[in-house]
């Protein structure tokens, strides 16, 4: 009788593990994406301001930049730029060759004068000093290309208003191609966000030398969008 016995307990300890994977496949799912946006004002102005100076010698032209971004920072200070708003973004100290070109094809290089260029960055918290700062920067000595940018202290609460609105969006493009497929959604098994942040806005360098008193600047209105990646469950 054991003997009988034998091959089906072997079958039946076989086919349990099948039905158990069979138990543990993962329902049918949908994947969609929603994009939600919300709209600020700016209260945060960011400047990167350049100071180029060039003379003979690595030494004098350090110097020269030196005295000149001394006095652009203290004229960021006397318009209330606090010094947790100031920041030396980089220096840098290169030579500039004229390059002769030779009968037998080859270049002759001849140091003509040493480049520094300093840059700072300034976080204005006052938006209708920008072009005022702006202004006395380029009188002071800035004469390099920079960059400016609004953007938010806190932009939390606009955030998550987009980011409320991009849920909204993936239950509403879920719902919709469920019906159309003949199911409906369930339970929601997954969600993965991402946010973007507003792009600064380039000034480059013929900007800066157009600079009149009282540079126009424009704050315009910063728009913050989320992505969401939400995995619904089908029933």
């Amino acid at each position: 009788m054991t003997r009988h016995l034998l091959p089906l307990a072997l079958a039946a300890a076989i086919a349990f593990p099948a039905m158990a994977g069979a138990a543990d496949s993962p329902p049918p799912r949908i994947v969609v994406t929603g994009e939600g946006e919300a709209i600020a004002a700016p209260d945060l102005a960011l400047l990167t301001l350049s100071v180029m100076r060039e003379a003979k010698t690595a030494r004098a032209a350090l110097d020269a930049n030196n005295d000149a971004m001394a006095s652009v920072i203290a004229a960021m200070k006397s318009a209330g730029i606090k010094e947790r708003d100031l920041q030396t973004a980089g220096i840098q100290i290169s030579p500039r060759y004229n390059y002769t070109n030779k009968p037998d094809g080859s270049q002759e290089a001849e140091l003509i004068a040493y480049q520094v260029t300093n840059t700072l960055s300034v976080r204005i918290r006052d938006i209708d000093k920008t072009g005022e700062i702006l202004d006395k920067a380029v009188s002071l000595g800035v004469n390099q290309g920079g960059g400016i940018s609004f953007s938010n202290e806190d932009p939390t609460a606009t955030v998550t208003e987009a980011r409320k609105k991009a849920v909204a969006d993936a239950m509403a493009k879920a719902r919709t191609l469920a019906e159309a497929a003949g199911v409906s959604i369930g339970r929601v098994l997954e969600i993965t966000d991402q946010n973007v942040a507003p792009p600064p806005i380039p000034m480059t360098a013929k900007a800066f030398d157009a600079a009149r008193e009282s540079v126009p600047v424009q704050a315009g209105e910063n728009s913050y969008t989320v992505q969401v990646t939400v995995t619904f469950e089908l029933k």
